[in-house]
């Protein structure tokens, strides 16, 4: 457990009755409590017109979290890259890099919108996933001094790619010797296999010299397993939402969601959610994630939680801290 890298993952989830801009200052005060924990990134994501969730402008939101910190990592989780242009996003992450030297990392993902209208907004459809490849060459082509115009700051400077493995991701990934971000699936055969061909494909390049495998959990540690796993109920419910009506909503408390009366398809999908979920005690949580880290291979753990309160969560991320034995595990966060 001590030989992996332990990292965080927010995406700056709305809760009931919050505003967004309320949501962001929370990751950036979540992001201050992480770095005196001592874990090594913290990275956020990257949505567009969705109600539960503040994060739609990742590399503004990592340069308050840079701000904000003063050791930990901090990256994307990721930057969607099909619907920006690569020299645009060379340069925001060739300043952040600028301002931030040696904490900035560049998570990478293929994802476009989810629905049309978001899609048509940000001027792309659904084919142009197919063209990561051929973005990421460009992209890396701008810090290299490779590319058709200088892309500055970012020529010459040194920002770590990963790649997050939607689709294709590990194929991608492997083919231009990149680190990859694979998601905890349920299926764990199915996740097993994707990293399998990762490794197999890998291609040692410029930034990687062997397969680097993150792999992303949702992990809630309480005092007991019953007491974690009520904390992943809003997210749960948030994601049968999103299948049933289209649109990721803002995080209810759990007493709500575990009193509403689910129909047969909603219960269906809400244990769906739960089954990508792990959740215990530090004992129990200590035995889940060795056994994660052992069957993936992995090189390094991206916790991501988001519930309700924020007391909860914090409490989580202290005991994940401490399970990992990690240096700021028993010091006041947030120093």
């Amino acid at each position: 457990m001590r030989a992996v890298r332990w990292s965080i993952l927010d995406r700056a989830l709305v809760r009931a009755g919050q505003r967004p801009d309320e949501a962001l200052r929370e990751t950036v005060a979540f992001a201050r409590q992480v770095d005196g924990l001592g874990f090594h990134r913290f990275w956020v994501a990257e949505h567009h017109g969705v109600p539960g969730v503040a994060g739609s402008a990742p590399t503004v939101l990592a340069a308050a979290v840079a701000s904000a910190t003063r050791r930990v990592r901090v990256g994307t989780g990721g930057v969607m890259l099909p619907n920006h242009r690569p020299l645009v996003v060379a340069e925001q992450f060739g300043v952040l890099e600028a301002l931030f030297p040696g904490r900035i990392d560049m998570g990478l993902g293929r994802s476009v919108g989810f629905v049309g209208p978001v899609r048509r907004a940000l001027g792309v459809e659904k084919d142009a996933a197919d063209r990561f490849g051929e973005q990421i060459t460009e992209l890396l082509g701008h810090f290299e001094g490779s590319g058709p115009v200088r892309a500055l700051p970012a020529e010459g400077l040194r920002v770590p790619p990963f790649v997050l493995a939607v689709g294709s991701g590990a194929s991608v990934a492997a083919a231009h010797g990149l680190p990859l971000v694979m998601a905890h699936l349920s299926d764990e055969d199915r996740m097993l296999a994707a990293i399998d061909r990762y490794r197999t494909e890998f291609v040692p390049g410029a930034y990687a010299e062997r397969p680097y495998v993150i792999v992303a959990v949702n992990a809630a540690v309480a005092a007991t397993a019953a007491e974690a796993a009520v904390l992943q109920v809003p997210e749960a419910w948030a994601t049968v939402h999103s299948r049933t009506r289209g649109v990721f909503a803002p995080l209810e408390p759990p007493g709500d969601v575990l009193a509403r009366d689910m129909t047969e398809r909603e219960r269906g999908y809400f244990e769906q959610a739960r089954a990508g979920q792990l959740h215990g005690d530090e004992a129990g949580m200590t035995r889940a994630l060795a056994r994660l880290v052992t069957r993936t291979g992995a090189d390094e753990l991206l916790v991501t939680l988001n519930t309700h309160g924020t007391e909860g969560r914090l409490d989580s991320t202290r005991r994940l801290a401490r399970l990992a034995g990690l240096p700021g595990a028993d010091a006041p966060a947030g120093r």
